[in-house]
């Protein structure tokens, strides 16, 4: 199996030793975050400091006012970084260390502009806005994601660039102290995820629904799931017909997202996009539409829950897209559960048809978690 390690450029930048570290590991691939969301990060190996709060979404190349001169949607400066090329200079230590390189880039994914531009925002059939999501629907938002991608690579020397929320997100997210989780069934989690923005109403009249009626439709259906206080619930009541018109419309979104991004990309370079099995998957991960694998090299799903499941992902993304494309298992060494046999379980998804390990973090990971690397990395050496 490849093997693609992830890391932030700081990561790379101030934490003494590691390239020696990437280079002892035996990752095929560092991918580094180019343009990434809102975070706080751990920073183990970083000799003066604990963690990097970086306090919204940014890029961190160089944001060229002659690029964006005009937009209204443009991305932040990281002024917790001590350099405006930070990736780019990242990317530059690890190619002169002889390591290859992928772009990590975050697209839709963005409080800071959701916040103050709400109408572009996915918005919910009870009106409520979720600033962290950008909705894929609305053309600023496509224009947007596809001048931040090509900033992204801009004169930038890598192989690879792996696309993460290339779609849409939705209601699940950890936002601030969040005090929703195990409170919505998958049912009413999937429902409130639907985005009622103008742009998402206007592709539903289109498809000749009634947007008005849609949103009263999944207020009370979403009503009803909740007062079942069924917590397993997976299936609504909503009518066929309307439930594959919402779907339909939400995937020629992300289609539309995805293309503009590639056709600002350019030819080139191998292209990695994060998805999901089941269609209707929002987040950081989205589901995957028809046609997205025509469009890219690899697909990676999110593995980081051991178990059925997870093997059951795989097999199935196997089995419905072409050859071609390559599936990627997206497993975690940090995760507040350790995997309890990560080496076995990341053999397990490469015999069930995962090509490639995604590892999540080589930043974050420290020297309390490196066994855990080491053993990810051997479970995948393994795979025949």
């Amino acid at each position: 199996m490849r093997v693609t390690g992830y890391a932030y450029p700081w990561d790379v930048l101030d934490a003494p030793g590691f390239t020696e570290r990437a280079l002892e590991l035996g990752v095929d691939e560092v991918a580094v975050a180019v343009s990434y969301h809102t975070t706080r990060a751990a920073t183990p190996y970083a000799p003066d400091r604990t963690a990097v709060l970086a306090r919204h979404a940014a890029l961190y190349r160089p944001v060229r006012e002659q690029v964006w001169d005009g937009a209204r949607l443009r991305p932040g400066v990281p002024d917790w970084a001590d350099r405006e090329d930070s990736a780019g200079d990242a990317v530059t230590a690890l190619r002169d260390a002889g390591i290859s390189t992928a772009a990590w880039l975050v697209l839709t994914h963005n409080s800071r502009l959701g916040e103050e531009f709400p109408d572009v925002a996915v918005r919910n059939c009870f009106g409520e806005s979720y600033p962290w999501a950008l909705c894929p629907a609305q053309e600023e938002v496509r224009t947007y994601a596809a001048t931040l991608a090509a900033e992204c690579v801009a004169d930038l020397d890598v192989p690879t660039v792996v696309l993460e929320a290339c779609g849409q997100l939705g209601a699940v997210h950890q936002c601030h102290h969040e005090k929703t989780d195990a409170v919505w069934a998958p049912a009413t989690s999937r429902l409130l995820s639907v985005c009622c923005c103008a742009a998402c109403r206007g592709r539903w009249a289109t498809a000749g629904l009634e947007p008005d009626e849609v949103e009263r439709k999944l207020r009370a259906e979403v009503r009803r799931l909740i007062e079942t206080g069924d917590l397993a619930v997976t299936e609504d009541k909503l009518p066929g017909g309307l439930r594959d018109g919402l779907l339909s419309a939400r995937q020629r979104s992300t289609d539309d997202l995805r293309r503009e991004v590639l056709a600002a990309i350019g030819g080139g370079r191998r292209i990695v996009l994060h998805g999901a099995v089941d269609p209707w998957v929002t987040g950081a991960l989205p589901g995957l539409t028809p046609s997205a694998a025509e469009d890219v090299d690899a697909v990676v799903l999110q593995n980081w829950v051991p178990g059925m499941e997870s093997l059951d992902a795989v097999s199935a993304a196997r089995t419905s897209l072409p050859s071609t494309v390559d599936i990627g298992s997206y497993v975690t060494v940090v995760g507040a559960n350790p995997v309890p046999d990560i080496e076995s379980y990341v053999g397990e998804l490469g015999n069930a048809g995962a090509a490639e390990l995604h590892l999540y973090h080589l930043g974050l990971a420290g020297p309390g978690r490196r066994a855990d690397l080491h053993a990810a990395i051997g479970g995948a050496r393994a795979v025949v």
